[in-house]
Order: structure tokens, then sequence, then C-alpha cells
């Protein structure tokens, strides 16, 4: 009937999680707390996260070979994909196609935070490419 997975219902929280960040010219100024990726939750076939992108703010144009959905939790910014922007604020879903570019930016005077997803076991599968 094919491979017996070994995954199993998590339950957790960003505050169990470390915090990652990217402040760097060529990426942006984001950081981000991984909740499930197969490394090191015992989770198969989804990773997710949330990020936050703190006043001014930025996830610079970037894609990746998989799709990937973003909640806005809170805040409010400005999306590209593709070169078409798009205000989002809280309660905004969107669904990024694979190898679109996209970014984020905050433009409010408080934190953007978003759950994001992608269809892959876990985050570093993920291969980021920014333009050169």
């Amino acid at each position: 009937m094919g491979t017996t997975s070994q995954a199993q219902a998590v339950i957790t929280r960003a505050e169990e999680r470390p915090r990652e960040v990217w402040d760097d010219p060529a990426k942006g100024s984001v950081a981000w707390h991984t909740l499930f990726s197969g490394d090191i939750t015992p989770t198969d076939a989804l990773c997710a996260g949330i990020a936050i992108l703190f006043p001014g703010g930025n996830n610079l144009p970037h894609r990746h070979a998989e799709a990937e959905i973003y909640l806005i939790l809170e805040g409010e910014g400005v999306l590209t994909v593709d070169g078409k922007e798009s205000a989002v604020a809280t309660g905004t879903a969107i669904f990024i196609p694979g190898n679109a570019w996209h970014a984020l930016r905050n433009t409010a005077a408080t934190d953007l935070k978003l759950f994001y997803v992608f269809p892959t076991g876990r985050f570093s599968d993920v291969v980021y490419e920014f333009p050169r």
C-alpha cells in the first residue's frame, strides 16, 4: 500500500521555536520562527512558520521552485508578485505560484506578521533565488 509515514501530530507556538533573522541588503530585513519542518518536528509533506517584518522591514524580491501560501496575521504592507503590487492587511490570504518573483514590505508603524506554508517536508528544501 505504499510507504508508512512517521509523521505525528504536533502542537507548537512561535515562542517555542528559535528566531531566525535576515538583515541583509540582498535579502531584506525579516525574522521568522519555523514551526513545522521535518528536520525539527516529526512532520512531513509541508513546512510552515511565522514571519515578522518590523516597521520599514521587507522581504526583497526572490523566488523558489515551491509554491507558497501567506496568511497575514497582523499589520499591513505591499506584496509584489511578478511585478504586480497589491495591498495586504490582516486576514489577507495569498497563493504564490512556484518560481514567481515576489517581495513583501511593511508599510505600517507596527509589525507585519504572517503565517507561511510550503509544500515540502523541510524548510531547508526551499532554495531561495535572489536577483543578481
